[in-house]
């Protein structure tokens, strides 16, 4: 029995737009999985570890500074807690809003806090390298105001590049994206593209999520 993991990266519920496509890409998905596990992480109701002092040097102890033990491993234990939720995904749909050119800060958080050595990737001689295999992922990317072929003014994409940066260290290779940018610029065209939005959500569940 296969597991999907939704990482709900906005706060606005109803009035996200990148929730209602989610929302599209999980009733397809349902239908198309039956058996399937969901399991909902909402970033912002959900308690996330801070990254703090102690879960930083219990880091550090893998790199060999300092030993971890005492509150250092209970400080490790909830990273590995959580990271080991991550892990035990088959399938990933995480919703990105784009906040002043990049992702919001919950997902930021949830981010450094899986992303670990021996975790989730690893570090040698020659670099990184993942930790993870046989995994894909849906992304839902949505903006207010930036978006292709605008000015500069409008904004810049730190959003898309660091997520696909960060999904290739971990081992994420199989990736399915789906946009709706500049929504509160275009809106001659918003109706059509939001349906778009929804409709390649939905395909993409039925087409690349089956069983």
């Amino acid at each position: 029995m296969k597991k999907l993991l939704y990482i709900v990266g906005s706060p606005r519920e109803s009035a996200s737009e990148s929730s209602n496509i989610a929302n599209a890409f999980l009733k397809q998905y349902k239908e198309t999985n039956p058996d399937a596990v969901i399991d909902e992480l909402n970033l912002w109701k959900d308690k996330i570890p801070t990254f703090d002092g102690n879960k930083a040097a219990a880091k550090m102890t893998f790199l060999g500074q300092g030993v971890l033990e005492g509150k250092l491993i209970t400080a490790w234990d909830e990273i590995v807690e959580i990271t080991d939720r991550f892990k035990s995904a088959d399938e990933y749909l995480i919703t990105v809003p784009m906040w002043n050119g990049g992702i919001p800060w919950a997902l930021k958080q949830y981010i450094d806090t899986v992303t670990q050595a021996d975790l989730t990737f690893g570090f040698g001689p020659d670099g990184y390298f993942p930790l993870l295999k046989d995994k894909k992922a849906c992304l839902i990317y949505t903006s207010a105001v930036y978006g292709p072929g605008l000015p500069v003014s409008f904004g810049l994409d730190y959003q898309v590049s660091y997520m696909n940066w960060w999904l290739e260290l971990i081992g994420v290779t199989t990736v399915h994206n789906v946009t709706l940018l500049s929504t509160a610029v275009r809106q001659s065209s918003l109706e059509q593209d939001r349906n778009l939005a929804l409709e390649t959500a939905s395909a993409i569940a039925r087409k690349h999520f089956a069983a």
